[in-house]
C-alpha cells in the first residue's frame, strides 16, 4: 500500500528525475525552431508540485494528491506541462478520501487522468505522451485485476509506458524519420521511474544542481519597459464615423509623417486609429476631415513610464471584477509588441511566447489583476493555449480564451473588438478576424535536424508560413522578401513587418524597401519595431 508520505516523496522524486534529464528530453524535439522545449516545460511544471510538497506533512494519500494536483495545475507550462498536470489531477480524483493507495487505486487514478487529458486536447494525436499514458493505464487496470499490489501495478505502469514509448516512431512518421521517440512520452517515463524509486524503498532520486534557467517576471507593465523606444510622447487612439468616401489610407499616410506605431483599420462605417505622436491635435484635426470623432483617448507615455519606474517591481495586484466590464490579457514578448497590445486595449500583458511559455498561474494572476467581470485571454502561441484554458475553471471571474496562435492573429483580434457588442458576439467576431490573417516567421534553427525532408543545420535561417516550414536561407532579409512573395496574392492589401531584437533599425528599413518594391504600390507595408526575441521578423499578410 502507498501511504501519503510515500506518495509525497515519490512525486518529489519524479520531479527530480525529469529535472536531471530535461535537456536530454529537450533534444528529442524534432522541430528545429527555438521553442518552449518539452523537457524544460515538464520539469518546471513538476517543480511547482515539489515546492508545495516539500513543506507538506500528511499521512493521507488523498491530501498529497490534492496538493500536488493544485500546484501542477497552476504551474503548468506548455502543452506537455498541461497534459502532465491533467494526469496528476486524475490522482486527486481517484484517491479522494483514500488514506493508503492499493494497486487498483493507482490504476483508477491514472485512468481518470488519461481521460481528462484526452478530453482537453481538441485533436488527440497518437504517438505522443497521450499514447504512453493511455497504454500504461490500460496495463495498470489489467494488472490490478490479477494482483492488487501497488508495487506490482506501478512496475507494470513503468514497463508498459516504456514499451509504448518505443512504438511512438511507428505511430508518428515524423519521429521515425528523425530517429527519435516522443519527447513528452520520454519525460513521463522518467517521472514514473523516479516515483518508483520511492515505492521500491530506494529513496528519493537526488536533485542535481543544474545550470540556472533564465527566469523573468512574467507579468509586466508595458510602458515601464519601453523608455528607450518612446520616440513620441502621446499614445493617441480614436474612432471616426465615416461621412465621405475619402480613402482612409490617406489618413494613415499623414499619421506616419507625424508619428509611429500607426494602425488604421476601417470598414463600411468607421475608421479605427492608433498612433504615437507629439501632436495629437494634428492627428485629430486630420481625422475630422473624414467624419465625426466617436471616441478619443490620449495618454502621455513618458509620464506613465516615469511613474511606473518609481514603483518597485511586484507581482500583479488582485482587483475586484467590475460588473459588466470586459477586459483583455495578452501573452507577448518584445517591448514593441507588448506596447502595441497595451495600446490596442489590453489591460495586462504576460511576458512569454516562444522559448518562455508562461504558466497557468502567471496568466491567472494577470486575469485577477484585470478589473473586469469577463476577461478575454489571447495566448498568441499554440503552445500556450492549453495553459490559458486551465484558468477558466479556477478564476474568480469569467475567462474567455481566444485560441490565437500567433502575434498577428492576436493583433487582428484586438482590432476587431467592438465595445458596443456583447461578449459572445465579440468572441466570434474577434476569432474570425484572427483566422483571416496569414502569418509568416523568419527565425533560426536551434539544432541540427532532419525535418520534412530538409537537412537543417544549427543557425540556418528558417521561413515559416502559418507554422509550416517552407524553405531555408542564409540571410534573414532575403528570406523575408522571398516569404512575402510566397504569401501575397492578388487580394493582399496590407502587410505588417514586425522586426525583432536581432535586426537594426537600418536593416529593418532596408527590408521594408525591398518588400515594397516586391509587392508594388497597391499594397500598404507597415514596419513595427517589435523587439521580440527568437524571430528576426514576424509577418502579417491581409
Amino acid at each position: 500500500m502507498i501511504t501519503g508520505t510515500m506518495l509525497r516523496d515519490a512525486i518529489i522524486s519524479g520531479a527530480n528525475a525529469i529535472e536531471a534529464q530535461k535537456r536530454a528530453v529537450d533534444q528529442l524535439n524534432i522541430f528545429p525552431v527555438p521553442d518552449g522545449d518539452t523537457g524544460t516545460n515538464m520539469s518546471m511544471t513538476m517543480s511547482a508540485a515539489r515546492k508545495e510538497l516539500q513543506a507538506l506533512s500528511a499521512d493521507s494519500a488523498s491530501v498529497v494528491a490534492d496538493k500536488a494536483a493544485s500546484a501542477l495545475l497552476r504551474g503548468a507550462r506548455g502543452n506537455s506541462g498541461v497534459i502532465l498536470s491533467l494526469l496528476f489531477r486524475g490522482f486527486s480524483k481517484g484517491l479522494k478520501d483514500v488514506a493508503t493507495a492499493s494497486g487498483a487505486d493507482l490504476a483508477n487514478a491514472l485512468t481518470l487522468g488519461v481521460e481528462a487529458a484526452y478530453k482537453a486536447v481538441m485533436k488527440p494525436t497518437e504517438g505522443t505522451i497521450l499514447t504512453v499514458a493511455r497504454v500504461a493505464a490500460e496495463k495498470a487496470r489489467a494488472s490490478a485485476a490479477l494482483n492488487n499490489s501497488a508495487l506490482v501495478v506501478w512496475e507494470d505502469i513503468c514497463s508498459s509506458a516504456e514499451a509504448a514509448l518505443a512504438t511512438t516512431p511507428e505511430l508518428l512518421p515524423v519521429l521515425k524519420r528523425a530517429g527519435v521517440v516522443d519527447a513528452g512520452g520520454q519525460g513521463l517515463c522518467l517521472i514514473f521511474r523516479g516515483m518508483q524509486s520511492v515505492f521500491m524503498g530506494n529513496g528519493i532520486v537526488e536533485q542535481v544542481a543544474a545550470a540556472a534557467d533564465v527566469t523573468t517576471d512574467t507579468f509586466m507593465s508595458v510602458v515601464a519597459e519601453f523608455d528607450e523606444v518612446i520616440n513620441f510622447t502621446y499614445c493617441t487612439e480614436f474612432i471616426v464615423q465615416k461621412e465621405n468616401d475619402t480613402d482612409p489610407m490617406q489618413l494613415r499616410a499623414y499619421l506616419e509623417t507625424i508619428g509611429d506605431c500607426v494602425v488604421v483599420v476601417d470598414d463600411d462605417e468607421i475608421i479605427k486609429v492608433h498612433v504615437h505622436t507629439d501632436n495629437p491635435g494634428n492627428a485629430l484635426t486630420c481625422a475630422l476631415t473624414f467624419g465625426q470623432l466617436i471616441t478619443t483617448k490620449i495618454e502621455n507615455m513618458r509620464e506613465q513610464h516615469k511613474n511606473a519606474g518609481n514603483k518597485e517591481a511586484a507581482k500583479p495586484t488582485r482587483v475586484e471584477p467590475v460588473a459588466g466590464a470586459l477586459g483583455f490579457v495578452a501573452v507577448a514578448a518584445g517591448d514593441g509588441v507588448c506596447s502595441l497590445f497595451k495600446d490596442l486595449g489590453c489591460d495586462n500583458v504576460v511576458t512569454g511566447g516562444q522559448t518562455m511559455n508562461p504558466s497557468t498561474e502567471d496568466i491567472l494572476e494577470a486575469v485577477h489583476a484585470t478589473a473586469a467581470e469577463t476577461v478575454f485571454v489571447l495566448p498568441n502561441n499554440k503552445n500556450i493555449i492549453m495553459a490559458a484554458e486551465q484558468c477558466v475553471p479556477i478564476a474568480d471571474r469569467r475567462v474567455v480564451v481566444l485560441p490565437t496562435r500567433t502575434i498577428p492573429q492576436g493583433i487582428a483580434a484586438m482590432l476587431a473588438y467592438n465595445a458596443d457588442a456583447g461578449v459572445d458576439i465579440n468572441a466570434v467576431d474577434m476569432f474570425k478576424a484572427a483566422e483571416k490573417v496569414s502569418t509568416g516567421h523568419i527565425t533560426y534553427a536551434a539544432r541540427n535536424s532532419d525535418f520534412d525532408n530538409k537537412r537543417i543545420k544549427e543557425g540556418d535561417i528558417l521561413a515559416l508560413q502559418n507554422g509550416k516550414l517552407v524553405f531555408l536561407d542564409k540571410d534573414p532579409t532575403k528570406a523575408l522578401v522571398k516569404l512575402v512573395k510566397q504569401m501575397t496574392t492578388r487580394d493582399t492589401s496590407f502587410i505588417t513587418i514586425i522586426y525583432g531584437d536581432s535586426i537594426s533599425d537600418e536593416k529593418a528599413e532596408e527590408a521594408r524597401a525591398l518588400v515594397e518594391r516586391k509587392v508594388g504600390s497597391n499594397v500598404e507595408v507597415m514596419l513595427v519595431n517589435g523587439g521580440q526575441p527568437v524571430y528576426h521578423f514576424i509577418l502579417s499578410v491581409e
